[in-house]
């Protein structure tokens, strides 16, 4: 997190206060333009032979592609979008968001340029519910606006479908899955292996503690050679003229 606190101090300026939601109302602009001139969308989708070819407009113009083209499926796409990206840029700030966001901009194009892989804003989209589905794992909402889902859960569903994409897919698609992924594995990758380091580490320490706080309690205990009948049952203690316990073979005056 000194990291993010480092960049946020110098580049904290530069993030732009609700940026999903400006990605969302572009994303309604480029559906409705979809409805005037079917097909219109191709013409910003990411294609790498297109973008060598010159059309470098489309490095950018693939994150306003909606995942979906149905009228029904737009209206809880583009308000789910906007709810999630409230959510965490009231739990993150807006520069962690847009930095999270960025460099899941930059994973995604960097799968479909190097891999030849693009999934759009699926994948893209599909990191913001992983955020928060980690942030706040235990928030329900109404999935379809039906049924009562915990995030965590939400976001297993589809973590289990893209699962299911790489392995059923050949190298290359599962390379550009973890790129596509890369802003998660970066946010939230260090801080549960540190997690999981130190719940090793304490469990370590309570096993000791455990093992050395436990003194079994003695009556007896040899003054010469701190045997007790806990450690040596089958001895006999004795109290000399001196005040102090011994064993008998070392009580004083039967010693040679």
């Amino acid at each position: 997190m000194s990291v993010l606190n480092t960049l946020e101090k110098h580049f904290g300026r530069f993030a732009i206060p609700g940026l999903i939601r400006y990605v969302v109302a572009l994303n309604a602009l480029v559906f409705l333009l979809n409805l005037v001139s079917p097909n219109y969308v191709y013409i910003l989708s990411l294609d790498p032979a297109a973008i060598a070819a010159g059309q470098v407009w489309r490095l950018m113009t693939w994150i306003f592609i909606p995942t979906t083209m149905s009228l029904i499926w737009i209206i809880f796409y583009l308000m789910f979008t906007w709810w999630m990206g409230d959510l965490l840029e009231s739990t993150w700030g807006a520069f962690r968001l847009n930095l999270y966001y960025l460099v899941g901009y930059l994973g995604g194009t960097a799968a479909a340029m190097f891999f030849g892989a693009s999934f759009g804003n699926i994948a893209l989209n599909a990191t913001l519910l992983f955020a928060i589905g980690t942030v706040a794992p235990n928030l329900e909402i109404l999935f379809f606006g039906i049924l009562p889902l915990r995030l965590k859960w939400v976001a297993l569903i589809s973590a289990a479908l893209f699962v299911i994409e790489a392995v059923t897919s050949d190298w290359s698609a599962r390379a550009a899955i973890l790129v596509a992924f890369g802003n998660y594995f970066l946010f939230f990758g260090p801080p549960f292996l540190r997690n999981a380091a130190e719940r090793r580490e304490n469990a370590v320490r309570r096993s000791k503690f455990k093992v050395m706080s436990y003194t079994p309690e003695t009556l007896h205990k040899c003054e010469v050679c701190g045997r007790t009948e806990v450690s040596n049952p089958d001895l006999d203690f004795r109290v000399s003229s001196d005040g102090h316990e011994y064993c008998t073979a070392h009580l004083p005056g039967r010693q040679r």
